[in-house]
């Protein structure tokens, strides 16, 4: 029956009708269309044939030349003895043999027409069963899974010996290709069952293998393990399979289960030696080294002098201290650093991990590490990171803490209201950008205007005239009024066109903003400050004396000034001159900026003192980075739970480091927040005119 569908006429649905049959007649050794026999009762042949004696001279002919030339020219006289004797017995032996051959050739295309061609005249054909059989396996090896499926399955009971080993085999690839995942799993299986001595067992077990680990489901096999006898060949291969997957989902009671299970049952299979393997490794997961302490570091590759330096810190904080630090290193690779978490947790013993630095690796290892229940400490600034489960906790300071920072200060301290965004168009420059909106607007502040640039640009004329009301002057009154006077002044077109360049310079700026942040490196903000000048937005007045003898030197009195402010990428070494660079670069256009940092190694805060002064000691002249501050910071929080508090478990180690406030640390004073993010006061720069000095915000009442 046809269903007619919106768009389909019914002569189109009495076409899909006879489509559909001839389908089915032309493909009947696949499926399950009913033959059409040529005697009428639906068993017999579709073409009576008999036997003629010039046919069968011409069919032995054709067999002699197969055997005495080639199987090419064979099969090309077999096929001609059945397009001259079509109703004929010779003419259907021929074809079977054409199909034989043509299957032995590897031209599956060819047997399978040969052969479904005779089933289809003649399914009661002596040779019918081997001819479903190669059709069947031809069909699998063109990958037509779901025709050699069907021939198959209702094939296999009937077979024998090497001809059903091959049909099951066949069987489950075509289960699997076909994704009936339970089909091939249970085929798999069968073949395992009629397997005729050791060497076809092991060849069946290594296919039952691939479709385990390839080819089936999480269900099938758990199916299958519940109703394998403990006897069966492949249950040791099952249950190890399953072991495997309550692994990998930290099911632990069940893994236990199945491991005591196989080493009980089979202990002498393939799988018993693994299974004892992981069944001790599981045992030592409760067993923690309450003073091993595990770090996963890049201390290789790419990324090797960051691994370096973080070492360098976390050293220093763990001198002197009977703590043992196991550094695994990561080559910067997710998949490896996966694994190390692992091997620390298990075979190791740590009591908590310190790592990653690099964003993929830290998420890869911030989901082991909840899984088995490890506190991990990561330094990396990747996203959402401790939000993946209560093991995790980070001690870098992210972009949201620094845009937090730089709005707390611009609005309690400073008392400004409206801002402007000067951003690049980068990973970190927008999302600083959007950390700093939302954390204006959730003071109550406004942002008045936003302008992106590319990341490789150096000149900033446009972005700087939009942001100071010049670029779209047809939205201003005063320009209209200005172009009005001097159209009514004068008819002479050359000098209105000087007229009114002369204007559009002379127009005030419109900077209906106090302070700007520019989210950028120390060498684009050095680009960037002058060309904001260039349009009167005025960054280097830094009192309202400033500001007047600005405004009287360019006759414009309503001139205002604007604070810059950026995040730790405009921190910069010191050039020839001593000073920072970024000053000797941006000049005076950036005097009375102020820029966040996670560390300031001249700070007088004492424990960063102290920081400073161990690590001179240590290390001489060398560079401190913020690696090194965040890296002792880190060691010395981890150093002083396990020696104050002695933590016995993973779970004291943790509740003790989600509890921690007010540690004195490189960095200032940590605390460790809800969402287990190591808080602290960052350090506030102001550029002046005698060089960088750390300011203090206010804090508010209460």
């Amino acid at each position: 029956m046809c269903v007619l569908a919106r768009n389909k006429s019914p002569a189109m649905c009495r076409g899909m009708v006879f489509r559909s049959l001839a389908a089915c007649l032309a493909l009947a050794v696949f499926s399950g269309c009913p033959k059409n026999t040529g005697t009428g009762t639906g068993t017999g042949p579709k073409v009576d044939v008999k036997k003629v004696p010039a046919a069968d001279e011409a069919l032995q002919k054709a067999i002699s030349v197969a055997d005495t030339k080639n199987r090419r020219e064979g099969i090309e006289a077999l096929l001609l003895v059945r397009k001259s004797y079509p109703e004929s017995t010779a003419g259907q032996d021929a074809l079977y043999r054409a199909g034989v051959l043509a299957f032995e050739e590897g031209d599956y295309a060819l047997a399978r027409k040969s052969l479904g061609e005779l089933l289809f005249e003649n399914p009661l054909h002596p040779k019918a069963t081997d001819a479903r059989l190669k059709s069947g396996l031809a069909a699998t090896e063109q990958k037509a899974y779901r025709d050699a499926f069907q021939t198959l399955s209702s094939l296999v009971d009937k077979l024998e010996g090497e001809d059903r080993r091959l049909a099951e085999a066949a069987l489950a690839r075509a289960a699997a290709g076909s994704q009936q995942y339970g089909e091939a799993l249970k085929a798999a299986i069968k073949a395992v069952d009629v397997a005729n001595g050791p060497e076809e067992t092991k060849t069946a077990l290594a296919a039952l293998e691939d479709v385990v680990e390839t080819k089936t489901t999480f269900l099938s096999i758990a199916e299958a393990w519940n109703e394998l006898p403990k006897s069966h060949p492949a249950w040791p291969l099952i249950t190890f399979k399953m072991a495997r997957v309550y692994y990998h989902l930290r099911d632990w009671t069940r893994l236990d289960e199945a491991l005591r299970a196989l080493i009980s049952n089979a202990p002498d299979s393939p799988y018993g030696a693994e299974a004892k393997t992981l069944a001790e490794r599981l045992s030592k997961r409760a067993q923690v080294k309450p003073h091993t302490v595990g770090a996963v570091l890049p201390m290789s590759g790419k990324y090797k002098a960051f691994g370096e330096t973080t070492m360098r810190g976390l050293q220093l904080a763990l001198k002197g201290s009977d703590i043992e630090l196991v550094v695994k290193d990561s080559q910067g690779d997710p998949t490896l650093t996966a694994k190390l978490v692992e091997q620390l947790a298990f075979d190791e013993g740590v009591i908590a991990i310190i790592g990653p630095l690099l964003s993929d690796d830290a998420k890869r290892a911030a989901l082991v590490a909840e899984e088995l229940q490890v506190p991990l400490i990561t330094l990396s600034r990747a996203d959402g990171l401790t939000e993946i489960g209560p093991h995790i906790f980070r001690t870098m300071v992210t972009n949201a803490q620094q845009a937090e920072a730089l709005a707390d200060y611009a609005m309690n301290t400073l008392g400004y209201k409206t801002f402007a965004i000067l951003h690049p168009n980068t990973s970190f420059g927008v999302e600083l950008s959007n950390e700093f909106w939302d954390a204006i607007e959730k003071r109550g502040g406004q942002i008045r205007g936003i302008e992106s640039y590319d990341h490789d640009q150096k000149t900033f004329t446009e972005e700087a005239k939009r942001l100071a009301g010049r670029y779209y002057l047809e939205d201003r009154a005063d320009y209209y009024e200005k172009l009005r006077e001097i159209r009514e002044k004068t008819d002479d077109e050359r000098l209105r066109r000087k007229a009114v360049e002369k204007m559009k310079a002379s127009l005030d700026p419109v900077v209906d903003f106090e302070a700007m942040l520019i989210p950028d490196s120390w060498q684009q903000v050095s680009l960037v400050a002058p060309a904001l000048a260039v349009e009167d937005i005025i960054t280097n007045a830094c009192d309202k004396k400033d500001l007047e003898r600005i405004q009287k030197t360019t006759g414009k009195d309503k001139l205002k000034t604007v604070t810059l402010l950026g995040p730790s990428t405009w921190s910069s070494p010191k050039g020839a001159s001593g000073d920072l660079q970024l000053v000797e670069r941006g000049g005076k256009y950036v005097l009375c900026s102020v820029y966040v940092e996670a560390f300031y190694e001249s700070s007088d805060r004492p424990s960063t003192k102290t920081f400073v002064s161990a690590f001179r000691e240590a290390h001489r002249e060398s560079t401190i980075t913020l690696l090194d501050a965040v890296g002792y910071d880190t060691g010395a929080l981890v150093r002083s739970i396990i020696e104050k508090e002695a933590p016995r478990s993973r779970a004291n180690f943790r509740e003790v480091l989600q509890h921690t406030k007010d540690f004195q640390g490189a960095t200032g004073s940590l605390s460790v927040d809800d969402l287990r993010e190591v808080r602290r006061q960052l350090y506030l720069l102001n550029i002046t005119t005698r060089g960088v000095k750390e300011v203090t915000p206010k804090r508010p009442e209460g």
